[in-house]
């Protein structure tokens, strides 16, 4: 099977390609804005020295209207130029020389000087070099000039950078908004789950790390979906549970008051307590069911507990003539589970080997262990008639059934059998025991 591509590919691949459009963008804007300022920069390099050979002569023909119409003005700067042979002034090109204090050649190298003049102080970039042999040359630049140039080269070169600005935001948005197109299409799919009719999301995926998220949300659909089973399955125990009760009870009622006699009021108590007792085991089956917690597990030593339920149930099963009794070894028998399932578990064992036994039957608690298990076990001698996991009297079934799933809940089973003489009917819970890994 061909794995599956990356969500995190795919996306670094649609941003690197907007970014490589916008970096294509700028640099066609670079190399174009690069290639039009260099002939400017040129023609005005021209323009300069033009007006730089002609000045010595005739300074007013710069003017004509025939200049002004070839020139490219816009780079061209005004030089100066100032040279000496051995050390006499022999060529001012604008006749500066005396406004600048600059009758002898200045240091080589660049420097600022200034120039008093009716407007005030104008300010002039130097440039000085010599030829060792007694010539010296000085260029000049006003600096009012070079700073407008300046200003004028990096309009230039912004301009086309705000130009391209909304290129790169349109290329950034129609990548992010491709690339989170597939999250987009699993959020809609998501939004339209009908966990009421089971419908689960396809774990065919285009991308693999959208196969955990799938997966997960698969499995929150089969646990609602467990859990709407369990409550219908409720619904229908609780209907079904209480329908013969209540109608006994609505018998005894009508009865009891056409003929009150004791024994018809006896009757109406008893069907009371019998529907109240299906009804508490309805209400734990739904308590096991919706608010055990399998991962609150601790060490309980069964023992103890055993003998908790024992001095609990004592007597209430001397009132109807039964014999109690609890066999549990020396040493402790500890086992991993949830401490108050473990608890309504045998409860619920004993409760129903007390009642649905008849007067004087043995009932023996057993707390045993070997080694692959450990347990406990609730045995009497009554006999008891269809003593299977679904007797059909008094709620027993729905009893043991509460019993069952309680087992699950503690990662432990209920079994039935293997009685020993004398008793004839045997349940217990079994947890196996994990043994460590050498």
């Amino acid at each position: 099977m061909r794995p599956l591509p990356s969500l995190r590919g795919y996306l670094w691949a649609w941003a690197a390609g907007a970014l490589v459009i916008v970096w294509l963008t700028l640099a066609a804007a670079a190399w174009n804005s690069g290639r039009h300022e260099a002939r400017e920069i040129t023609d005005g390099k021209l323009v300069s020295v033009a007006r730089l050979l002609l000045a010595p002569h005739d300074q007013a023909s710069l003017d004509t209207p025939e200049n002004r119409a070839s020139d490219r003005r816009d780079y061209a700067v005004e030089l100066v130029v100032l040279r000496w042979q051995d050390g006499q002034l022999v060529e001012d090109s604008h006749g500066l020389a005396t406004a600048l204090s600059l009758q002898q050649p200045p240091e080589t190298g660049f420097r600022s000087v200034r120039l008093a003049d009716g407007s005030g102080q104008a300010e002039w970039r130097l440039y000085s070099a010599t030829d060792g042999q007694g010539g010296h040359a000085a260029v000049l630049v006003d600096m009012a000039e070079r700073n407008e140039l300046g200003d004028d080269l990096a309009e230039h070169v912004v301009l086309p950078v705000l130009l391209v600005l909304p290129v790169v935001m349109l290329s950034l948005w129609l990548a992010i908004r491709r690339g989170l197109r597939p999250l987009s299409r699993l959020s809609t799919e998501v939004s339209q789950l009908d966990t009421a009719a089971g419908r689960r999301l396809d774990p065919d995926r285009r991308f693999r790390e959208f196969a955990s998220s799938v997966a997960a949300i698969n499995h929150l659909v089969d646990s609602l979906q467990e859990q709407a089973r369990r409550e219908r399955a409720f619904a229908s125990d609780v209907a079904h549970e209480l329908r013969t009760p209540l109608a006994s009870l609505a018998l005894g009622a009508s009865a009891a008051r056409q003929d009150p006699d004791p024994q018809a009021l006896q009757r109406l108590e008893n069907d009371a307590l019998r529907a109240g007792r299906i009804l508490q085991q309805l209400l734990d089956l739904a308590r096991v069911e919706r608010d055990a917690q399998p991962g609150a597990s601790v060490q309980v030593e069964l023992g103890s507990l055993a003998a908790s339920v024992v001095e609990d149930h004592a007597p209430r099963a001397y009132e109807e003539e039964h014999e109690l009794a609890l066999a549990r070894p020396e040493t402790a028998v500890t086992v991993t589970t949830a401490p108050m399932l473990a608890e309504l578990a045998l409860r619920n064992l004993v409760d129903n080997a007390i009642r649905h036994t008849p007067a004087g039957t043995q009932i023996l608690v057993e707390v045993w262990s070997d080694a692959s298990s450990a347990g406990v076990a609730v045995s009497d001698d009554g006999r008891r008639t269809g003593a299977g996991m679904r007797p059909a009297s008094d709620g027993l079934g729905l009893g043991l059934r509460l019993v069952v799933r309680m087992a699950e809940q503690m990662e432990a089973r209920l079994v039935e059998g293997d009685a020993v003489a004398p008793m004839t009917t045997r349940f217990a819970l079994v947890w196996p025991i994990h043994k460590p890994s050498t």
